[in-house]
């Protein structure tokens, strides 16, 4: 699995636009997603540190960096490539990225995504509601990782 990052060039951009808006809508089965548009990509990463993860030269993941205050924005992967270690390889790749600790918000209902960062010692810090609903705020340390690039 390649996992790159880089700026969004136009030719994977629909790629990452249709995987986006596919994921949301296969995994946040508890709003309503029938208004959220190809386009929502291009906001959710404005500005963001964007790695893509590629298998047999098909765009199955991405993961988006605010990288100032070391900001995990957004991890989705393609349904099809769901439970095969694509989530892993991003959270792996973006360590190296950060400082001594990565934050992230996750959705309260998002169970599975929940269970997943969990199960790789991310440690939930605090909750609070934004537009989609109640969400839990997550740090996960790391004093083996230094920043590796920027």
């Amino acid at each position: 699995m390649l996992c790159s990052s880089g700026t969004i060039k136009n030719r994977i951009a629909p790629f990452l636009r249709t995987l986006y808006l596919a994921s949301r809508r296969k995994g946040w089965t508890w709003l309503d997603g029938s208004h959220w548009h190809l386009e929502d990509f291009d906001s959710a990463t404005f500005g963001e540190k964007v790695l893509v993860a590629e298998e047999q030269n098909h765009i199955v993941g991405f993961a988006s960096l605010w990288l100032p205050d070391s900001f995990l924005h957004n991890l989705f992967v393609a349904p099809a490539w769901q439970r095969r270690g694509v989530a892993t390889a991003l959270l792996e790749a973006c360590y190296p990225l950060c400082a001594d600790k990565i934050a992230l918000k996750c959705l309260t209902k998002n169970r599975r995504a929940l269970a997943f960062y969990q199960r790789h010692d991310w440690k939930i810090i605090s909750s609070g509601i934004a537009e989609h609903g109640e969400y839990f705020l997550m740090h996960r340390a790391l004093e083996h990782h230094k920043p590796f690039f920027r």
